[in-house]
């Protein structure tokens, strides 16, 4: 083989390599898609059961085909506080069980004697797919095609890459070095930093696979390699842990710990069989005689046993590796202001997942709406009972709000540029920019009601019993509609929504009501002018706290709208 055969065969890698990455990505993001209420569903299970956790990771990394996605998915959860540093590290422990299916499904492709190779019948899936996404017209059936189409991708790339791998296999200097490459730490180590530069173990995976199948290299280095791509495969949560809060750090670590630790175990026990046997067993022999003539199945079966089997050996230590992490990355003797405002369901890191991100953005925008209309109660209870001792909380409150207005409106604009988001996500996050507003000014007429009962103070003044009772009406109609609203939001209810739309016309009448009978007060002498002036200034904007609550109510209109025409 000439020098032009080398670089032909060298591009012919890397090329495969791009090919299985952009496949890798097309599957994991329309799968994402697809199941992107069910993943959601499916996380929110996150228990105090360790099994459970490990269940939750595995089927989620099986359903969107992403370890990565699936620990940077957590990463967010765990800086939201969402879940615990015990639930995350169980959920991890299941990605790395969901990332060998990977592994399986590329060496299924590559069975093929003299007639028509898997490999080549499941690329055909490229074409199927490609043309299902583009002459389909659901939408669903689009990302089925995508699927399709990443699915088929991943053969192209691997056929590529084992064309490769077969090219080098006729270079007997190559087969030469790589046979002097036998220390299993060095396989280790070259297999962690070629994981952690391609950013994929899946791929890394593949190429041991591709190796050994063609015989530049035994099923023992291969072994190894793949046992350091899972080491290398924990530089995507490093990464996303770095730029996050302390308890995301430690979820990092927890990844990054129990991969290294599986590894040094199965070392140790690779060592250990060795020298009892005098290295005439070895990892490479036994998945021989379990699975003859059949390579890509032995290390497959490989990369899924020693999975599998650190999970067993590293549950029962999570509480220990939890505090050791702790340890690692301790609490800061002097911690943030717990009174500072701060996001509650949403993180940067999220949008990595971009499904899931806006279920958390509905998320945060009920937790928004429940701030608000607490602040509005409070202004109610300030201006009628003249106590100003929960004030400091009323402003902490509307510090929040302000805050959330800001930050949440980044986030969807952030979110809304995302390829992996279905239309109906876009639809419904074109709505939250007037939703997340007309919470803000509910929060601002609360201000206005404090300012109203201020001002009372100020002239020792008060309103009268008859007032106080139409107000205490007028509360219990808006909190009903806060209800109603919050029900027709949250589920997409539309029932909810007319009932809602019933209660705020109420809240307009009995609105009308308060002004009629302020002026008879007035004219009777029971109600000064001063009094009488805050009195329907509370009103008006009672009124329109209900018009921004029943906006909120109305944005869902649109998502309805499209579920329809489904």
């Amino acid at each position: 083989m000439g020098a032009t055969a080398v670089i032909s065969a060298i591009l012919t890698l890397v090329a495969g390599i791009g090919i299985f990455l952009i496949a890798c990505e097309m599957m994991s993001s329309n799968l994402e898609s697809a199941s992107s209420g069910k993943l959601k569903a499916l996380f929110a299970k996150a228990s105090g059961s360790k099994l459970l956790g490990v269940g939750i990771g595995a089927l989620g990394t099986a359903a969107i085909q992403s370890s990565g996605e699936v620990t940077v998915m957590v990463i967010g959860f765990v800086n939201a506080s969402i879940i615990s540093l015990k639930q995350a590290a169980t959920i991890i422990y299941g990605a790395n069980i969901g990332t060998t299916i990977t592994a399986q499904i590329v060496a299924l492709g590559m069975f093929g004697g003299g007639g028509i190779s898997t490999s080549i019948i499941f690329s055909a899936f490229a074409g199927v797919g490609a043309f299902t996404a583009m002459f389909a017209k659901k939408e669903m059936l689009k990302k089925l095609g995508g699927i399709l189409t990443g699915f088929g991708m991943l053969f192209v790339g691997l056929e590529m890459m084992s064309g490769s791998m077969a090219d080098f296999a006729a270079l007997d200097a190559v087969k030469s070095f790589l046979a002097q490459i036998n220390n299993p730490i060095i396989l280790v180590l070259l297999g962690a930093v070629f994981t952690a530069i391609i950013q994929s173990s899946s791929v890394m995976t593949s190429i041991a696979l591709a190796m050994v199948v063609t015989g530049l290299i035994s099923l023992n280095q291969g072994i190894f390699l793949t046992m350091g791509s899972n080491i290398g495969s924990c530089v995507v949560a490093v990464i996303a842990g770095i730029t996050s809060g302390k308890n995301a750090k430690r979820t990092a670590l927890i990844h990054l710990f129990f991969n290294i630790s599986g590894v040094v175990i199965f070392l140790l026990i690779s060592y250990a069989i060795g020298l009892f046997t005098g290295n005439s067993v070895s990892f490479g022999s036994i998945f021989d005689k379990m699975f003859p003539g059949a390579p890509q199945t032995q290390l497959a079966m490989f990369h899924t046993i020693f999975n599998v089997c650190t999970v067993v050996i590293m549950l029962p230590l999570t509480t220990a590796l939890v505090n050791i992490v702790c340890k690692f990355i301790p609490d800061e003797a002097v911690v943030a202001d717990p009174n500072a405002p701060h996001l509650y369901y949403i993180d940067e890191n999220m949008l990595k997942t971009p499904p899931v991100a806006v279920q958390q953005t509905k998320a945060e925008i009920v937790n928004m709406a429940s701030i608000a209309i607490k602040n509005f109660n409070m202004s109610l209870d300030i201006i009628c009972t003249q106590d100003f001792s929960k004030v400091d909380e009323f402003r902490k409150n509307e510090k929040e709000l302000d805050f959330l207005n800001v930050s949440l409106i980044d986030f969807v604009v952030k979110l809304s540029d995302k390829q992996q988001l279905s239309q109906k996500d876009r639809v419904y996050l074109a709505t939250t920019y007037r939703s997340i507003r007309d919470l803000e000014r509910i929060g601002d007429y609360a201000e206005n009601v404090v300012e109203y009962a201020d001002t009372l103070k100020n002239v020792n003044m008060s309103f009268s019993l008859k007032a106080l009772d139409e107000i205490k009406h007028l509360r219990v109609l808006i909190n009903e509609l806060y209800e109603n609203t919050m029900v027709a939001y949250k589920y997409e209810d539309l029932t909810a929504l007319e009932l809602a739309n019933s209660i705020e016309d109420k809240v307009d009448g009995i609105c009308k009501m308060m002004e009629d009978n302020h002026i008879k007060r007035l004219a009777e002498g029971v109600c000064t002018p001063e009094v009488g002036a805050q009195y329907l200034s509370l009103s008006t904007n009672a009124e329109r706290v209900a018009d921004h609550l029943i906006n909120v109510a109305k944005s869902i209109r649109k998502v309805a709208a499209f579920n329809r025409t489904r």
